[in-house]
């Protein structure tokens, strides 16, 4: 691609497993981290690799949808990275400044990645938070919809040719 991006297309499974799943982590809120984090019978340790730090990035966008991209603005992100016991390294990238949340996102990444680990935490942590994020544009999609209005015009009959 001309912008320097990699194409959806060419991502291998695992890299759209993990994109997938670092979204849910990234789109969470605190509270169900939180939740998720203290119900783990089996809490890693894990040392930083990076501390959690705030920066921006450029949010791009297309006129339409399909259109010629262009600089929206920008937003801001907090990053971190971490290695769990075990050797698993785990990102976390989210919007705004929220250290604790970048925190739980990249311990969980890490976590997704171990072996032994993944199949329960995709099945009590991630689908649930994936479910419940569903709901929840499912929802605001219901509450927009039901302010939709049609319009219509009507067209007079000296304005006909």
């Amino acid at each position: 691609m001309s912008d320097g991006t990699r194409g959806l297309d060419s991502m291998t499974s695992d890299q759209a497993a993990r994109r997938r799943w670092m979204g849910v982590l990234a789109k969470a809120r605190l509270a169900e981290l939180e939740a998720a984090w203290a119900g783990l019978d089996d809490r890693p340790t894990y040392t930083w690799l990076r501390r959690p730090e705030v920066g921006l990035v450029m949010v791009r966008g297309r006129a339409g949808g399909t259109g010629t991209r262009f600089n929206l603005g920008e937003m801001t992100v907090t990053r971190c990275a971490l290695r769990v016991e075990g050797g698993s390294v785990g990102f976390g990238y989210v919007q705004g400044r929220d250290g604790v949340h970048v925190e739980l996102a990249a311990a969980f990444d890490a976590l997704m990645q171990t072996p032994e680990r993944h199949d329960k935490i995709e099945r009590e942590i991630i689908a649930p938070l994936e479910a419940s994020q569903a709901a929840r544009r499912q929802d605001r999609s219901r509450k927009a919809n039901a302010t939709k209005v049609e319009f219509f015009t009507m067209v007079r009959g000296e304005d006909v040719r």
